[in-house]
């Protein structure tokens, strides 16, 4: 279910185009491609996560959670890091390009909660942070494998390398944020 609605679908299909024409660029030995946009959400500030996934099953998944440079920019950054740098997978290889589908998160500010309570599963991604460590799960991560609120956090605390109670310290700090999430499917 999309909670949040900031961009239009040719701003959607922009930024999937930009992701994967940066991916083949990477493999080509290519520099980055230039984007020229008239839109000015793609041109201003932007957080995002672009998840590479073959046959269904994950492949990469990279993102910035501060909007600190133009969401045209990290997409094309993170679709590269997720291809290439993804600690979990091996890089990308030039057969498997075809065979990968693209999801883009376009992600709102991270906000701290003030109780586990307020997370709606679904509607929220969860980023946690304690004992020096942290660990993020994406919004739609709930859903797709259907994770209910404490389920949702101890999984966050396990990608953070905590014990999966560690939600529960007070010392722990949880923030939420929103995200807008597309893929290619989505348009084909």
């Amino acid at each position: 279910m999309v909670y949040m609605s900031y961009l239009s679908s040719d701003e959607k299909l922009q930024l999937l185009k930009i992701a994967r024409e940066a991916i083949v660029a990477r493999l080509n030995d290519l520099p980055r491609p230039v984007v020229v946009t008239d839109s000015e959400k793609l041109r201003g500030n932007g957080a995002a996560f672009v998840t590479l996934k073959i046959d269904g099953q994950l492949r990469g998944c990279i993102g910035y959670t501060e909007a600190f440079q133009p969401l045209l920019r990290t997409v094309q950054e993170c679709a590269v890091a997720a291809a290439f740098a993804d600690p979990r997978f091996h890089p990308l290889l030039p057969q498997e390009c075809d065979n990968i589908t693209v999801d883009i998160s376009v992600l709102t500010p991270l906000v701290l909660a003030t109780s586990p309570d307020e997370i709606e599963v679904g509607k929220h991604g969860i980023a946690i942070e304690a004992r020096g460590r942290h660990g993020l799960l994406l919004p739609q991560v709930a859903t797709e494998y259907n994770w209910d609120r404490e389920t949702f956090l101890e999984q966050t605390c396990y990608k953070a390398g905590l014990p999966r109670n560690a939600w529960r310290e007070p010392t722990t700090k949880i923030y939420l944020f929103e995200a807008e999430v597309f893929a290619e499917e989505d348009f084909a």
